[in-house]
């Protein structure tokens, strides 16, 4: 019956073929628009690290006090005393502390000139704890970190232009005139949005860090954080005129991450934040009641608003659009029906029952739909070659036609159409065929 139902459709489409054409431009065009946005939305969206993102928390401890923070909130950042205390008392699995650097890149070759690249000084747990690939080597180790040894990892972009992408593990190279031993090569690791580098005056979508060097070398040789540092907040913050000053100030600077696998370990964690302050607070170093914050991943990017505002507001719009095209496409399927009332009355009258007119109609909506689809899929092609003159580059370049996205845009428009046809393909089912063949007869 569903061939026979089926190839009723494509005679009435036949016969009709302006309200059809209208049908499917109207569908192809709504769901062009909201498959377009929805892959933006869904790019930055996206959870980074989707399998262990439940795990990974950021600590906040307030040390600027109510009068001084954010209507409440602590500091996105903390201060070095803070961080480096979190780190040493192990309350976590695993856990990892992190401040933007600007350093300068010397080639081997001395045909060539130095050149700046961003980085990021990280504990040796920063690997582990975001699951960064490699493809040569691995992180370094513990002893590293507490020795501030000159030890780097790079990525697979910067080890291409450096040694032509071969293993450059136990190779130096030359940052800010200090000799480092390579002892790692990322693999090819972009994460969108980059959420764990929140201590750089961060672009969520910006191009990915190329160097990593130990935290506690970049300490000992007074490498100035590239990022941002909140230190005007209390109106009773020392003065930092030189890096020790500036290490023991209350100024905000360095991103914190632990790895806590299940729901006990962030409890006890949290607590751990609790009585940390409430100890501050007792020596004096707060005057305020304890504060503190622990957010998982997705609740951090909430927080952060990681999402673009056009991105959101383009999706809404878009959904809007759809609306109303479906509201469109609700008169026309009404009218293609009822057009068809003599038809349906013969149709009755000969044995066919209501149930065998919801299923004639539905099935012709749902071929409608299908050829609203294909359309809608190829102006959605067409809006992601598009897409930079909306959205900013480094955010269009995100949005990917890919089979999930191709499969979501015909399912789209064919389950849309189904639901616009619903009330037209009700009323189809309650002409009465004594009225018809009494009109038309």
């Amino acid at each position: 019956m569903l061939t026979y139902y089926f190839d009723l459709a494509l005679r009435s489409c036949r016969r009709s073929k302006v309200l059809t054409a209208l049908v499917v431009v109207l569908m192809g065009c709504g769901v062009a628009t909201c498959m377009v946005t929805y892959a933006v939305f869904r790019a930055t969206s996206a959870d980074p690290i989707p399998w262990k993102s439940s795990q990974l928390f950021v600590p906040q401890v307030d040390n600027f006090g109510p009068t001084n923070n954010n209507q409440g909130e602590p500091s996105d950042l903390l201060s070095y005393t803070d961080a480096t205390t979190l780190l040493h008392a192990h309350q976590a699995k695993r856990q990892a502390l992190l401040y933007a650097v600007k350093l300068a890149v010397v080639p081997g070759d001395p045909q060539r000139q130095p050149f700046s690249q961003p980085g990021d000084a990280v504990t040796s747990d920063f690997f582990a704890l975001f699951d960064v690939p490699f493809r040569y080597g691995s992180g370094w180790g513990v002893a590293d970190d507490d020795q501030g040894a000159a030890v780097v990892v790079i990525n697979g972009k910067l080890n291409q232009q450096l040694f032509g992408g071969s293993n450059s593990v136990g190779r130096e190279i030359s940052l800010d005139t200090h000799l480092y031993r390579i002892v790692g090569v990322l693999d090819d690791w972009q994460p969108r949005p980059r959420i764990f580098d929140h201590a750089s005056a961060w672009d969520a979508f910006g191009k990915p860090v190329q160097i990593f060097i130990p935290f506690r070398r970049a300490i000992d040789l007074q490498q100035a954080p590239a990022g941002n540092v909140i230190c005007g907040a209390r109106k009773d913050d020392p003065s930092v005129p030189d890096w020790a000053s500036f290490l023991h100030s209350e100024c905000t600077w360095v991103a914190a991450w632990v790895e806590l696998p299940t729901r006990a370990d962030a409890a006890g964690y949290l607590g751990y934040l609790h009585n940390y302050a409430a100890e501050q607070q007792r020596i004096g170093r707060f005057d305020w009641p304890v504060n503190v914050r622990l957010r998982s991943l997705r609740r951090w990017m909430e927080v952060e608003r990681v999402v673009p505002k056009a991105s959101t507001l383009s999706l809404l719009v878009a959904l809007s659009f759809l609306v109303i095209c479906l509201v469109n496409v609700v008169g026309l399927m009404l009218a293609r029906f009822m057009r068809r009332a003599p038809e349906i009355g013969v149709r009755r009258a000969l044995g066919a029952s209501r149930g065998a007119i919801y299923r004639q109609f539905l099935v012709e909506a749902a071929a409608i739909g299908l050829a609203g689809g294909t359309l809608g899929l190829l102006l959605t092609a067409a809006g992601m070659a598009g897409i930079g003159l909306v959205f900013e580059p480094q955010i269009a370049a995100l949005a990917q036609l890919d089979m999930s996205l191709v499969v979501s845009t015909v399912l789209l428009a064919v389950a849309t159409t189904l639901i616009a046809a619903l009330y037209p393909t009700w009323r189809a089912a309650q002409v009465q065929p004594a009225w018809q063949l009494k009109s038309n007869g």
